[in-house]
Parts: structure tokens; sequence; C-alpha cells
């Protein structure tokens, strides 16, 4: 499938170079990379949303993760990535 990710700039670049001192493409980088991520144990997600829910990161307030075009729509006003987080 083809989708469209946003990427930090210097995160595309740390993929790239990996991708090339790996002889692999960035999508096959990605692909494991997001593999990894999605094979994380339950735990850790639950940690991970009790460390949010004590104030420690977490979404910006009325940020919907399930909507696209509403993330498109920060990223696009300029929202600094750290403001989304």
């Amino acid at each position: 499938m083809r989708t469209t990710v946003r990427l930090e700039d210097d995160l595309y670049r740390e993929v790239k170079a990996r991708a090339a001192r790996e002889g692999r493409t960035v999508a096959s980088v990605l692909e494991d990379a997001v593999r990894v991520g999605m094979r994380r144990p339950a735990d850790a997600e639950a940690k991970q949303f009790v460390n949010h829910a004590s104030g420690q990161g977490g979404l910006m307030p009325g940020v919907d993760l399930s909507d696209n075009a509403s993330l498109s729509d920060l990223h696009d006003a300029g929202t600094p990535l750290e403001k989304l987080r």
C-alpha cells in the first residue's frame, strides 16, 4: 500500500542514511521500524498512557490522532511538532 508520512527532517536523514548503509530502500527501513513499534508489549503502551495522564508529555488538547486531515491542518498551520506532542 502507498501512503504519505511526514517526518522531521533530521529523522528522515537518519532513516535515509541507514538505508544507504544497509543497501536497502527508505521504505523497507520505515516498514521494519513500524513492525518493531507494533510488536511493543501492551503493558508498555499502558505505561505510556499513565505517563501522559500524569502530565509528562501527551497530546495537545483537541488533537485527534485518528483524523489525518486535522493533523495535517495543524502541521500546515506552522504548529511546531513539539507542541503537537
